[in-house]
């Protein structure tokens, strides 16, 4: 019994190590491409269905096609109605497992063609680049099998040990308590692939009845959301739409399944007797994909409505300026999405800073906004982006990532000085009198119009951004500041100007010129940030009108 049960272990665990290195191989092979893939693949919501059942098929991993989807979300690439399908189609997709295990893993001499495959591809591993990613897939989908085999032994083994009538339980309690067996090992394991794997070789080696594996089957496809609401977690107002419509799809389409489980269970007894073969683990499989395709069919009208429904939830976060918009944990291992993140949020807080320049510098009197609620949203977000950017650092992103990192931190903390200056000159301007010499009051609003010029000229996310011009108005208002600090100064040794009032003209005055000269300075490197964010961005077509 005890050998049995380390067996059933060491078998499931077999499965799930097959399962990673399968996927993780076919991630680093695909590479770019499965991102390319990705961004392109919401041009219509049928696009974005086929494309999702197959990637998720080829890498074998629905997690895998939705954390890149929450990226290009959250970097802006795609909208959340453009991937809503995607996600359909990635979990119709995840049922590919099940079809492997039915048709390879009972199908086969497992030592025959598993082995080999293991020995190929750790062969093909110790090499470089796509062709080792490609072994340790290889090796993975090999080790893979070895899994299906130890399970299907320990489950011989397990049916002669294990008092047979609880596992055939039937009543109103059977169908939910192994529902819940499914829910709590996928849930587990957070992967569904194993716990189909344990229900299909138990069903096939006659422990578990039809109807029972069937309801393990959709607890186990309920469980699958538990990826998707733990990325959630602490993520950004995207993200959590996004999982709540994967949830949303797995648990109406467990609805569904669990009010047509007759009728499934019937069809799938016709076309076992059409068959004649009885494959316990091959139904199973095609009750799994049928009803998946039947959640599509049923959330596919209203999936409009569902898309406007979870976009107006989660607003809150959205609402409070001070929190991360971009800036998702998911995406930390991934150099294109990281780098996307990480320039976006920067390019919010420089609008952030550059309004609350504007408003400090527009005014005549009493500044335009209110700087200090704003000078506490930029210091909370330049908090936030220092701990995504160690986060990137803790991920081994590639050294063109790494070595940008300074610079984005460098923004950071240029927009946090904007922001301080703002707040100062904001302060000092209402304790300035009212200046008697005309000639002295026009050019010090010129000025001021000047400096509110190159704010604007300074926003490098801007399609007119042109950082020769802003270098050529930025040399014109140092000219002007040095003439007006001179005639300042002049005016206040001749006595015409109060000297308490030419000592605040003068602070407001270098204040001003250093806010310039930071705003000015932190566009080229955030610009550069931002080339470098679409050096690993994949392109990406532009959608199609969804219908």
């Amino acid at each position: 019994m005890l050998s049995s049960l380390g067996a059933f272990l060491g078998g499931a665990g077999l499965f799930v190590l097959g399962m990673r290195m399968l996927t993780d191989g076919l991630k680093l092979a695909a590479g770019e491409t499965l991102r390319r893939v990705l961004a392109n693949a919401t041009r219509t919501r049928m696009h974005g269905l086929v494309s999702g059942f197959l990637i998720t098929a080829l890498v074998q991993s629905s997690t895998t096609v939705t954390v890149a989807v929450l990226g290009f979300i959250n970097a802006g690439m795609i909208k959340l109605g453009q991937v809503v399908t995607l996600i359909y189609g990635a979990n119709v997709g995840s049922t590919v497992t099940a079809w492997l295990v039915a048709l390879v893993g009972f199908k086969i001499d497992i030592a025959a063609m598993a082995m080999p495959l293991v020995g190929i591809g750790m062969g093909m591993a110790l090499t470089t680049g796509r062709r080792a990613a490609l072994g340790q897939a290889l090796a993975g989908f090999g080790v893979f099998f070895i899994g299906i085999g130890v399970l299907t032994e320990s489950f011989d083994a397990l049916g002669k040990d294990l008092p047979m009538e609880a596992f055939a339980a039937s009543g109103p309690w059977a169908i939910p308590a192994f529902l819940l067996v499914g829910f709590a090992l996928t849930v587990l394991m957070q992967t569904s692939s194993a716990p189909l794997a344990i229900v299909l070789t138990a069903a096939a080696g006659g422990l578990l009845p039809f109807t029972n594996a069937a309801a393990a089957v959709i607890g186990a496809n309920m469980g699958t959301t538990s990826t998707a609401v733990l990325a959630a977690i602490g993520g950004t107002a995207n993200t959590k739409r996004a999982a709540a419509i994967h949830v949303a799809f797995n648990f109406i389409t467990a609805g569904v399944a669990l009010l047509l489980l007759p009728v499934l269970i019937a069809l799938m007894d016709g076309l076992a007797r059409v068959a004649g073969d009885g494959d316990v683990a091959t139904e199973l499989a095609l009750f799994h994909s049928i009803f998946n395709v039947l959640g599509v069919v049923v959330l596919w009208p209203i999936t409009t409505r569902l898309v406007q429904v979870v976009e107006a939830r989660f607003g809150a976060a959205e609402a409070d300026a001070a929190t991360p918009r971009h800036l998702d944990r998911n995406v930390v291992a991934t150099p294109a999405l990281a780098m996307d993140a990480l320039a976006l949020e920067l390019a919010r807080t420089g609008t952030i800073a550059r309004g609350m320049a504007r408003g400090a510098l527009s005014a005549e009197v009493a500044p335009v906004g209110n700087l200090d609620a704003d000078k506490a949203t930029i210091d909370s977000l330049v908090e936030a982006m220092g701990d995504f950017g160690a986060q990137v650092v803790a991920a081994n992103q590639p050294a063109e990532v790494v070595e940008a990192l300074p610079d984005a931190l460098r923004v950071a903390r240029y927009y946090t000085t904007v922001g301080e200056l703002s707040v100062k000159i904001s302060t000092l301007r209402p304790k300035l009198a009212p200046i008697a010499d005309p000639a002295l009051a026009a050019r010090l609003a010129a000025f001021r119009a000047l400096c509110v010029r190159l704010v604007n000229l300074s926003d490098p996310s801007a399609a007119d951004y042109n950082a020769d011009l802003a270098a050529q108005t930025l040399a014109q208002m140092e000219a002007d500041y040095q003439a007006l600090k001179a005639t300042v100064l002049r005016m206040g040794a001749a006595g015409t100007l109060p000297v308490r009032e030419m000592v605040a003209e003068l602070d407001v005055l270098s204040m001003s010129r250093r806010l310039i000269e930071q705003t000015v300075k932190v566009a080229t490197y955030l610009s550069n940030l931002l080339h470098l964010a679409d050096r690993f961005r994949p392109a990406v077509e532009v959608p199609a009108e969804q219908g």
